[in-house]
Parts: C-alpha cells; structure tokens; sequence
C-alpha cells in the first residue's frame, strides 16, 4: 500500500466502502477547538505556511510541532523566536525525518495533500520546493481562513469563550450568510479555578460585565447565569470546563460564601475549601445546563506547565504541558450522584487526557443519565491521545461500556486553521476498526447494516448537539 493512499487504514473491502461511499464526503461539526472567532469573522490569509502551520509570532502556535522540534534539538529562536520563516521551516522539515509514526507526521502529510495537492513527503531536500508551493497557495482567494474552513465541508465550528466575552464577532458572522455556522462555548476556567492572584481580577471583569457587584456565592451563579443566556442567543449549546482534576466535598451556603470572599480578597483556599467550591459550583453549573437544554464538558487529568522556567520565558499553552494521574472514579461518582438526585444532570462528555481513565470514567457514567439518548459520554481520544491507537483504544471503550453508535465522534481541539483533515483519520479509524471486526465476525459484513452508524459517529450525532 502506497504512503497516505486513497485505502490507507482501511485493510478490507467494507471499511474501504465504509469510508468511501458514506463517511467520506460528509461535512464535518468541530464542537471543541481553539480557532479565534475574531479571525474566522476578518478571514485574512496567512502571510507563509510558517504562520499558517508553526506560529504567527504572537506565541500561538501548534505546540504539538513545537514539542517534536525541541526533541531534535532545535533552537527556540526558531520555533517560537523571530528566526527567519524559511529557517523555521527548513528546521521542521528536518524534525518530520525523524518523526516516523508520529501522529504529527500524518497530520503534516495529509494537510499538504488536503489542502496543498502535495504527496511528496517532507524532508530537507524537498523542503524548499514545498515551501515555495504551499506560500504561493497560500496568497490565493481560495486560502483566506473561511477558505480553508468551507474547503473541509465544515458545519458548525464551535470557538471557546470565557463568560466575559462580548461575543461580537459571532454576532457580525452570524449577519453574513455564510455556508458554515460559528457559534461559542462557554468556558468558565477562571471561575472553576479560583487561584488568589488572579480570582480577584477576573470578578472585577464580571462586575464590570455584568453591571453589578458580586459580594457572595450567590452573586456568581447568577452573574454565570446571566452570561449563559447571553451566549445561548449567541447560538451555543455547549459549555466547557478544564478542571484537571475532579474534587468533591459538600459545603453550606454559609461556607461558599466565606469561601468565595476569600478567594476574591487574594487569599488561597486549602484544599477542602477548593474541593468544596469547585464541586458546589459544578453543581450550579449543571443546573444552568440542564434548563438550556446545553452539553457540558470536562476535560480532565492534564498537568500544565511542568517547565517552570519555560513558563515565565514562553507562558501557557507553547508545548509544556503532560497527563496528569489521581483519583478519578469516587469524586465523579460523589458529583454526578449529586447531580444525578437532584435533577440537574445535564448531557454530559467527560474527556480525560490520561487513557489509565478510559475505563473508570466510561462504568462511572454508565451508573447515571438515561434521560436522553447518548446523555453521559466518554469524550473522544484527546490530545497526546489523539493518536490512530488512541482513537481506535478509545472506540473500542466506548463500545465496550456503552453504546458505540451513541457516540459524538471526533473534535479537533486544534489552535490550527490546518486541522480538520484530522476528522478524516478519525473517520478511518473508525471503519477500519468495523471493517476488522466483521473481518472477525463480530459484527455482521454488512455495509447497509453498519452505514448508518458511521453517518452518526461522524457527523449526525455531533451535530444533534446544537439542536434547540
């Protein structure tokens, strides 16, 4: 079989029928990524592939490509630094020959195929010839950011926001007519994460926000509140929290407002204190969710910003970052029993970065929901997972634990406007992965039996998500 080729990952006649008369040419809904509304709303183009593929020289960038080049030893003037573009590129194409069975090498091919029309592979010698092409493409109408976007028959993009967003630029696209929908997420980080030399700050933003002081728990849930209902008619239907790690412990009102004071005074919470506010305030959190009718997120188990010294030079999110391990079953247990028994449980998916919790997570949820169809769900391979094992590993959990056809399917979580082939790989996985079990017997070879549940694992299910 030929490198990246029409059949690649699909070992037998019904995944490549799979793939190819059902999954393949459906559009695609990206219900978690990192895209900036206010660049797909300006939909400039990319000055070079540099920009477009390794940094825009703002220290936002593709860290997955940026840990592979530190590994091979590259200068940081030439990652994040102000190196010149065809330097930083000619590093790269270095690093991609030592970067066989990387997930980053297959993404790296299959976006110069998808996009570019290139099949050579990239390496020193045909860096330069790649370089030139892709730059001139580039400077194309047919390359500008919404471009690329419609170029992968994109659906719905779903951005991440925080509460206090204005949300303006979704506003001005959604005036536009255009083929794709963009709507946001709501990601109340700074909420959940209540660390003293920040919290302060970031309450005073919602005050000013909001238009009024916030003096009690109470006060934020319902300044939270009011910014749902600000981004439900701004379209979203999907919240998104980054806890790291689940915590639970009761608390009284009494505590969470003492708590919540001291905090937004500058002062740090033990660790009681911080498992009682974050579980009280999922809590509310889930309720909020429940009436819109939204989904909550959870991504859990990463450990950010290992390199201290790399953090105050580079700051967050610029490679960095590690799974992290701890207890994940009985304070998930003690959050969604909570939810569960006072009738807040909202649709759920819960990603975690470490695949040790694949199994704990999937039987947890197991236990609760059955309201809704697909209700509780073990979000999709992420991250340093969302690797063809990892992917494959992850599919076979959720059709291990649950029902595999439920399913919501793959999400980007991608800064890259470059990305969204990566719903391709996922869409071969996934028919390799049928094709090799009716290959086994485990299911029936059966290409009428089995296309309606990749059409829901690849696209329908996902889009059901932003249904009123």
């Amino acid at each position: 079989m030929a490198f990246l080729d029409d059949d690649y990952l699909l070992g037998t006649q019904l995944s490549r029928e799979l793939f190819h008369d059902v999954a393949e040419g459906l559009p695609l809904v990206d219900y978690h990524c990192h895209l900036r509304a206010k660049e797909i709303y300006e939909d400039p183009h990319f000055d070079n592939i540099v920009d477009a593929w390794l940094t825009d020289g703002h220290n936002y960038g593709d860290h997955y490509k940026w840990r592979l080049e530190r590994a091979n030893g590259v200068p940081e003037r030439l990652i994040t630094g102000d190196g010149d573009p065809w330097d930083k590129f000619l590093a790269y194409a270095r690093t991609m020959e030592q970067a066989v069975g990387s997930p980053v090498y297959i993404w790296t091919h299959m976006e110069l195929r998808r996009y570019f029309g290139i099949s050579e592979p990239l390496t020193v010698g045909t860096a330069r010839s790649i370089f030139e092409r892709t730059n001139e493409q580039l400077a194309d109408p047919g390359f500008s950011r919404r471009a690329l976007l419609r170029r992968m028959k994109a659906k719905v993009i779903c951005t991440t926001d925080s509460p206090e967003d204005s949300l303006e630029y979704h506003e001005r696209f959604g005036d536009e007519g255009e083929s794709f929908r963009m709507v946001p997420a709501f990601r109340p980080d700074e909420a959940l994460n209540p660390v003293s030399s920040r919290y302060g700050r970031w309450v005073g933003t919602m005050e000013s926000v909001c238009g009024r002081s916030m003096n009690s728990f109470g006060d934020l849930v319902d300044a939270l509140r009011e910014r749902v209902d600000y981004f439900h008619e701004h379209g979203s239907r999907l919240a998104d929290h980054g806890v790291d790690a689940v915590e639970f412990a009761p608390a009284a009102g009494e505590e969470l407002d003492v708590i919540f004071n001291k905090v937004k005074a500058g002062r740090e919470l033990d660790g009681r204190e911080r498992a009682q506010y974050r579980a009280a305030l999922l809590l509310e959190l889930m309720r909020i969710y429940k009436n819109k009718g939204w989904t909550m997120q959870i991504h859990l188990h990463a450990s950010r910003n290992n390199n201290s010294e790399a953090f105050r030079r580079l700051g967050a999110d610029t490679g960095y970052d590690a799974m992290a391990d701890g207890a994940v079953a009985a304070p998930l247990v003690g959050l969604l029993d909570q939810a569960q028994s006072s009738g807040v449980l909202p649709k759920t998916i819960i990603y975690s970065l470490n695949p040790n919790d694949y199994m704990a997570i999937a039987t947890d949820l197991g236990c609760f929901g059955g309201e809704d169809r697909g209700q509780l769900q073990l979000g999709n391979a992420w991250w340093f997972n969302d690797t063809i094992t990892g992917m494959r590993r992850q599919l076979e959990v959720v059709a291990e634990t649950s029902l595999l056809g439920n399913s919501v399917g793959m999400t980007t979580d991608s800064r890259s406007f470059l990305s969204f082939p990566r719903h391709e790989l996922f869409r071969r996985v996934l028919c390799g992965l049928l094709g090799d079990w009716a290959a086994q017997g485990i299911v029936p070879d059966d290409k009428g039996y089995l296309a309606p549940l990749v059409r829901a694992v690849s696209y329908e299910n996902a889009l059901a998500l932003f249904d009123d």
